[in-house]
């Protein structure tokens, strides 16, 4: 038998093993942009075909041909492992957009890579309009797959995991401060999960079609909204289609992106007491009501409205957008004013639920930090009085409220040296700091030369790099990747 004392600091046979399976998940999911390639009669079918094999061949000799001493995983693994993956699988993603008919650099190609899979919606292209089908289906396929996860999809699909330190995995990647089994086993928590993200995606699909979108451009759309990515087959994005049903289906369904999947998957067994007793979902609805007057304010101030979109869908549709991190945009945000561009740094920052597939800091943390800010202020007066954070009813432990504030001082330290980096590099000011905001909390919106009509690749190389780590380093919600950097991590 296998003794703890003999094992090593990371079991590397075997993280390599299992990254050999999700390699050959990746080649499976690489074979839809193929299929389309050849429907739509294009010549990327062979870049993709290439890839494929590739990324396949080289899944299949990590999987077949190194044997683990033993199966299991520690934390070290469960985290290395996380984070590793995501890597992994935007080097081998990134090819397709290296060799298509629009040929991307290596800088380029990873940032757009990294963007997709981390939901974040953050693009270096300008001219999406004339890019194949193939590639546009790739970029909705790589934010669909990242938007619920790449680990938990390998749980859903490869049980044995549950039992070699699927759950490890499971809270690596995962976002939020504790996560919630709705099975009994991990596998099939996930599959449970992977459900009603499919169901919805679906059901958006068929929604989106029956509006003046064509099929191909409702899937995209789907896959985006859903995952709170962002992508959109058209230059000038939603407002492309000028539909106020567009806008309103989308709105709906990025809004539920932006729910804890456990809560609906509660809902959806006919639990709504869970739904209305839930403090976070009631501060979620809260925050996106409190913005819509705020935006309308803004707005009018600015005297920026036409018509009555301009005061009713768009705004609305902007915070969900925006608080949910997909990224969408009706129109250009920032002829709306100061005071609404300021309410975007905000809605970026806390994001919506965590167990949802948004990105930023999340509403959890937000209510945590409420709390506890005003039982600090209630002892200033009292200091013997004994208080606790609640939330949902339930009593939440010191150990997690601490936790909750090193992660909001750590989450706006790399921000601020995000753009700082980035204004070292010659990037404007305002532009730097936005655009650290934006890829830290995986919105992808962008402002001023990286705004509505422009992209990322008007940044230098360097700075899409740091951006890169930020964009993981926001969906993997930080110290799943800072661990890693840590010397501490690599010691016994």
């Amino acid at each position: 038998m296998y003794r703890k004392k003999n094992r090593k600091l990371v079991n590397l046979p075997m993280l390599a093993r299992v990254a050999g399976w999700l390699l050959m998940i990746e080649a499976l999911f690489m074979l839809i942009p193929l299929i389309t390639c050849l429907v739509y009669d294009e010549d990327d079918w062979l870049c993709f075909a290439v890839t494929a094999a590739v990324t396949g061949v080289t899944g299949l000799l990590l999987s077949r041909r190194i044997h683990p001493n033993h199966y299991g995983m520690g934390k070290r693994d469960g985290f290395l492992l996380t984070a590793m993956v995501w890597v992994i699988f935007s080097i081998f993603g990134m090819v397709p957009f290296m060799f298509c008919h629009y040929s991307l650099s290596v800088s380029n190609a990873f940032f757009e890579a990294m963007s997709g899979f981390t939901t974040t919606g953050a693009s270096v292209l300008q001219d999406v309009s004339h890019m194949s089908h193939g590639v546009h289906i790739w970029r909705a396929t790589m934010q669909w797959l990242g938007g619920m996860g790449i680990i938990l999809f390998t749980l859903a699909v490869i049980p044995m995991l549950n039992s070699s330190g699927g759950m490890l995995m499971f809270n690596a990647e995962v976002t939020g401060i504790t996560h919630d089994k709705l099975r009994p086993r991990i596998s099939q928590t996930a599959k449970a999960l992977w459900l009603i993200y499919f169901a919805l995606t679906a059901m958006l699909v068929l929604l989106l079609w029956a509006g003046p979108m064509n099929f191909f451009d409702s899937l995209c759309h789907a896959f985006g909204a859903i995952s709170t990515g962002g992508y959109s087959t058209r230059n000038d994005g939603i407002a492309a289609y000028g539909s106020n049903y567009i806008k309103i289906i989308l709105t709906i369904f990025m809004f539920i992106g932006g729910v804890n999947f456990s809560l609906i998957f509660r809902t959806a067994r006919g639990e709504f007491k869970a739904l209305h007793r839930n403090d976070v979902f009631g501060t979620y609805v809260g925050i996106i009501l409190v913005m819509y007057v705020l935006f309308v304010i803004g707005i009018v101030k600015q005297g920026s409205y036409d018509t009555w979109e301009d005061l009713t869908i768009n705004p609305l549709f902007q915070i969900v957008s925006t608080i949910t991190s997909t990224g969408f945009t009706p129109t250009n945000f920032e002829k709306w004013g100061p005071l609404v561009l300021s309410l975007v740094f905000l809605l970026m920052l806390f994001g919506a639920c965590a167990g949802s597939t948004s990105g930023g800091a999340k509403i959890d943390r937000l209510l945590f930090l409420i709390k506890n800010c005003r039982n600090e202020l209630y002892r200033c007066i009292y200091p013997h009085a004994i208080m606790s954070v609640r939330v949902n009813g339930r009593v939440v432990s010191g150990d997690v409220v601490n936790k909750v504030i090193a992660f909001l001082c750590i989450y706006m330290l790399l921000i601020g040296i995000g753009g700082t980096v980035l204004a070292a590099m010659d990037v404007p000011i305002i532009d730097a700091y936005f655009s650290a905001f934006s890829c830290m909390s995986n919105t992808g919106l962008g402002a001023g030369i990286t705004g509505f009509g422009g992209s990322y690749d008007m940044l230098p190389d360097a700075a899409k790099w740091v951006l890169s780590f930020l964009m993981l380093t926001g969906r993997l919600e930080i110290f799943t990747v800072l661990l890693l950097l840590a010397p501490s991590f690599w010691r016994k």
